[in-house]
């Protein structure tokens, strides 16, 4: 396939869905899984199959990690146009996301650390901790009682959080079309309301001090320049689609369709890690097994 330059769009109407691992560790069987499906989705509709590395974060990301996933993959038969989108030469396009959410005072900046919220979440006048998409719901410590307006600059130094409450103030319900399933089984038209938001998801992060930008605002910024028009990823990420569906709304990006799919698991019942490396797909292929070999252990012959 033809490379891509990263400025470059599908054409209208096209079917675009991507891959998007870290090299932090080697790919496992649900990776395979995951990729073969979007691959094949791709195919049979004659679209794109794009690779992204999410390489946010710095300190775990290694070159060795990030040319062993591909090699993994060509391996397993997939293609995808070079080169790689990779999010640590996409700062820029990050930070024009951020400063339009300060500048409407959707932002806050946070200093709390991770044993900081479960003190606060644990506090009793807090009642039982809930959790959401990205663990413990942040009890709002550093939550201001009103924006400041004008906000002056926005700081780079600390975490800042969405403040879900005003993101969400007179908002209708969002949706989204899923064509595979949620956890619970899910499909077809799924309607968020913006409680839903507030008590199921809070304020979450959305720059972090060491990374720039977090997960949920880069990946949605990229799906949108990359004209991704469908998302295929595990069911272990359906309920973050919610925060995505809100923050395309927020910064008037298009809405993708979802294929949520179910996970690879242990036989205990767990989903795979990176830290399963019995299960990594160079150890299969070390041992003499072959693609078609991956293919039937994940159910995709």
């Amino acid at each position: 396939m033809c490379p891509n330059r990263p400025d470059e769009h599908p054409a209208p109407g096209a079917y675009v869905t991507r891959f998007a691992p870290s090299p932090t560790g080697p790919l496992h069987l649900g990776h395979a899984y995951s990729a073969l499906i979007g691959y094949r989705r791709a195919q049979a509709r004659g679209g794109t199959f794009l690779l992204r590395i999410e390489d946010l974060d710095q300190a775990r990301s290694r070159p060795e990690w990030e040319e062993l996933l591909m090699w993994d993959l060509s391996w397993l038969g997939i293609d995808w146009p070079r080169p790689a989108w990779r999010q640590s030469e996409r700062l820029d396009a990050y930070g024009a996301a951020l400063d339009q959410l300060w500048a409407r005072g959707l932002l806050y900046p946070c200093r709390c650390s991770r044993a900081d919220i479960r003190a606060a979440a644990d506090a009793p006048q807090e009642g039982a901790p809930r959790f959401g998409p990205d663990g413990l719901i942040y009890p709002g410590t550093c939550r201001p009682a009103a924006p400041q307006v004008p906000p002056g600059p926005r700081p780079t130094d600390c975490a800042l959080r969405l403040d879900m409450v005003r993101a969400t103030a007179g908002m209708d319900p969002l949706w989204f079309d899923e064509s595979g399933a949620s956890p619970d089984g899910q499909s077809g038209r799924i309607e968020v309301t913006p409680q839903d938001l507030i008590e199921g998801v809070g304020d979450v992060v959305l720059a972090r001090r060491d990374m720039q930008a977090a997960y949920h605002l880069a990946v949605v910024v990229d799906d949108a320049a990359q004209g991704v028009s469908e998302v295929v990823r595990g069911a272990d990420l359906f309920d973050a689609t919610a925060i995505h569906v809100l923050l395309q709304r927020l910064l008037g990006l298009p809405h993708p369709a979802y294929h949520h799919h179910g996970l690879i698991r242990d036989e205990a019942g767990k989903r795979l890690a990176k830290r399963d490396d019995a299960r990594a797909l160079a150890t299969y292929r070390d041992a003499g097994l072959s693609p078609a070999d991956i293919r039937r252990m994940v159910g995709l012959d």
